[in-house]
């Protein structure tokens, strides 16, 4: 099953993809007398994904395509997955070729990573907005596969990491590169993540949460990275330094996950941003898997300060 969040009767509201469109949960418990509820991350924290995942594949699927309410996909504008995530984690140069773009060696024994904001999340076809700040010089995207977290929990076993996930879905995490290889070092600095990684609109994520029903092996999806329509990078999850296994089960026995905590797992590779491009990211599996791609287009405020809401 693929849920996703639509902006839809001048509210953003978790809905079913169906081959037509997007059937908004809202009309389905209206339809059915049902009460899903009708906010992503609100189902996730209630644990009722994997539920409504089970209703679908027990005929549910079918049934939507009877029933009345569903938003036809021409009308469908697609928001961020949801809100305010208790926590967006990210890992950093888990693929050596992007690790060698920034002249670093990709971490073995513990992987690279950070937190970012809540307020740096945007959605598809928003726009990514390049600072204002004059110290800000370069930008790069960097297309990842995300892991959205499906409960609270600590010290998972590899061996059960999935139990822990409710889905995966695209992401797009940016970068302010000119800070982070500032003059007063060689190589980046990792004092400096937290300012690079956190400006606002440098996370985008969504349009589709796919449960992982429908991935039956996570390690051979592709992630590519895509830079005005162009495939910049691209390579498969079984070539991570850190797979998706270790990354839940060693964090859950760290900081530990919540539920719609949001594990951004790393890029093949980075591009650099200027105004009026594309960023993209695609992900595409064995047997004609695809996710649906998350593009959003670039803003440089320093050319057009009146983008800055």
């Amino acid at each position: 099953m693929r849920l996703a969040t639509i902006r839809y009767n001048d509210m953003e509201q978790a809905g079913i993809v169906t081959a037509g469109g997007v059937f908004p949960v809202a009309a389905l418990n209206a339809a059915k007398g049902t009460a899903w509820a009708t906010d992503l991350l609100d189902m996730i924290r209630a644990r009722q994904v994997p539920g409504l995942t089970a209703w679908y594949n027990a005929g549910g699927k079918e049934e939507l395509e009877r029933l009345p309410g569903c938003v036809p996909a021409a009308e469908v504008v697609y928001g961020p997955l949801y809100r305010n995530p208790r926590r967006i984690f990210g890992i950093g140069l888990n693929y050596v070729d992007h690790a060698g773009d920034i002249g670093s060696a990709a971490p073995t024994g513990f992987p690279g990573s950070f937190f970012k904001q809540a307020d740096t999340l945007v959605g598809p076809d928003d726009e990514i907005l390049l600072p204002m700040l004059k110290e800000a010089q370069k930008t790069t995207a960097e297309a990842e596969l995300g892991i959205i977290m499906g409960r609270d929990c600590r010290d998972v076993p590899e061996a059960d990491w999935e139990s822990a996930i409710v889905g995966y879905t695209t992401i797009l995490d940016m970068t302010e590169e000119s800070i982070l290889k500032g003059n007063d070092f060689v190589q980046g600095n990792p004092r400096y993540l937290t300012i690079v990684k956190n400006f606002p609109t440098f996370f985008s994520f969504g349009p589709e949460l796919v449960t992982p029903d429908e991935v039956p092996d996570v390690l051979k999806l592709e992630v590519q990275s895509v830079h005005n329509g162009k495939v910049h990078a691209r390579n498969t999850v079984s070539n991570m330094t850190h797979q998706p296994a270790r990354l839940v089960s060693l964090h859950s026995s760290i900081q530990g996950w919540y539920a719609g905590d949001v594990l951004s797992t790393g890029t093949p590779r980075a591009f650099e941003l200027q105004d009026g491009d594309i960023a993209e990211c695609r992900i595409y599996g064995p047997s004609n898997f695809e996710m649906r791609p998350l593009l959003n287009p670039v803003v440089d405020l320093k050319l057009h300060p009146k983008s800055n809401k």
